[in-house]
């Protein structure tokens, strides 16, 4: 099988002849410390060697969950904020059709937010369908999660009963703590197991990513080759020439320590692929982004935003530089039509590939851009498939983990999250609370 390839080429250049291969001893480092686990942040490192681990039967009771739920439900609703719903989702919308469902049951995601109108649109929706409920959540109290997933435990057993709600209800959690372990041992909820050493941002590959994506359809077997493959094409014991995810580790640090570039584009030039990049960013945001130091991590879908954002990244500040995922060839294939009037004056395109138009769009502006002082990243891979995918996911949680111990932070905590949940449990009066709020109140009263 072929394997993804990087090119860092474009990037190099910028920083001087030596510039990357003198990270190696930093890159190399850095790998032994997350395999050894001396690391920060070394009781979160069950990812790791994660897909090595997952075993055939493990991926059996997976599927066979999935295929309960695919069989009594119409739509899913997975509930979950953050790693507990990013990692699926980028994974669904990359395999799944642009329009229509291609395959039932429909999945969607909820508990990642606070809308209200969201939240009643969502409701309504279900009022006339079969649906049923993943609730992704260690503890069970994250309030976007929590809030939505007591609204719809509620109305699944309105519509179908406590009985029948109970069989496609599943809940992803601790394996013996916190609020949603303790409701789904009182309902009588399948469960799966967050490990408690794999952190959100890292759990893709396991029940909170895994049972999502197989009741939306696809091989989650192959995603796991991908994985695996990916694993060992990134190890320790492969030459940094060889190793991608320590080339990409190597290049972006560079690239922020003496090319002085703070900000990571992540571009694509696949509609399918935005929330990879979404799920990216959190990857990289919240593992890097520490102690007043970190790269910005960003992200713009090619070729549309380059109608928008393509003038500041040609000519704006030049604190940037951009990782471009390629795919080399789509699933499938239409040819760009002759028309007789050609008042678009397009006919020197007719009869090539749409997809041809796209590479020499990609070509082009990668081309521009390295001119306009952008160093580039070039990310090759084969095919959109699931086992791709799995090698992808891999990459650039192995990629993570390297670079954030080379930048000298935990990669693996978020304290700065807290801040915030703080301010709102005050704000919202919470049992607890009582001193922060009235800090917060007085802090509002002198603002004003």
């Amino acid at each position: 099988m072929k394997k993804i390839t990087l090119d860092i080429t474009k990037a190099a250049c910028f920083l001087g002849e030596g510039a990357v291969k003198a990270y190696e001893p930093k890159v190399k480092e850095a790998q032994q410390a997350l395999e050894a686990g001396t690391c920060p942040g070394n009781d979160f490192l069950g990812w790791l060697h994660l897909p090595s681990s997952i075993t055939p039967a493990f991926l059996d009771e997976v599927q066979a969950v999935a295929d309960t739920l695919r069989a009594k439900c119409e739509v899913v609703v997975v509930a979950g904020i953050g790693g507990s719903y990013l990692g699926a989702r980028a994974v669904i919308e990359a395999l799944g059709k642009s329009f229509g469902a291609e395959k039932t049951p429909e999945v969607l995601f909820a508990g990642n937010n606070i809308g209200e109108d969201y939240l009643f649109e969502l409701t309504e929706y279900l009022k006339t369908k079969k649906f049923g409920v993943i609730n992704i959540s260690k503890s069970g109290t994250t309030t976007e999660t929590a809030l939505t997933f007591r609204l719809l435990k509620k109305q699944c057993e309105a519509q179908r009963g406590k009985a029948e709600a109970k069989e496609v209800i599943v809940a992803v959690t601790d394996a013996v703590k916190g609020a949603a372990r303790s409701c789904a041992t009182k309902e009588g909820y399948k469960t799966f197991v967050i490990p408690d050493n794999v952190g959100g941002r890292f759990s893709v590959l396991t029940p909170v990513g895994l049972l999502p994506i197989a009741i939306a359809g696809f091989d989650i077997k192959a995603l796991v080759l991908g994985a695996q493959d990916m694993e060992k094409a990134t190890a320790p014991s492969v030459p940094f020439e060889e190793n991608i995810a320590a080339q990409y580790a190597a290049v972006r640090n560079a690239l922020y320590n003496e090319g002085g570039k703070k900000i990571e584009i992540m571009v694509n030039y696949q509609p399918k692929l935005h929330f990879i990049a979404e799920w990216w960013k959190q990857l990289y945001g919240e593992s890097e982004g520490k102690e007043n130091k970190g790269i910005f991590p960003a992200s713009c879908d090619f070729t549309t935003d380059l109608h928008s954002m393509g003038q500041w990244i040609q000519e704006g500040e030049r604190s940037i530089f951009e990782t471009v995922i390629s795919i080399e060839q789509p699933n499938h294939r239409v040819d760009f039509p002759f028309d007789e009037e050609n008042l678009d004056g397009l006919n020197f395109l007719a009869g090539k590939r749409v997809d041809e138009v796209n590479k020499m769009a990609e070509l082009g502006t990668r081309l521009a851009h390295v001119d306009g002082g952008v160093p580039n990243i070039l990310l090759s891979v084969p095919v959109l498939d699931e086992y791709y995918i799995g090698q992808l996911l891999y990459f650039f949680e192995i990629g993570c983990g390297i670079s954030g111990n080379i930048l000298g932070v935990n990669p693996f905590n978020q304290p700065g999250v807290e801040a915030y949940k703080k301010n709102m449990f005050a704000l919202l009066n919470k049992p607890g609370y009582e001193v922060e709020s009235k800090a917060i109140q007085e802090r509002l009263k002198s603002e004003k």
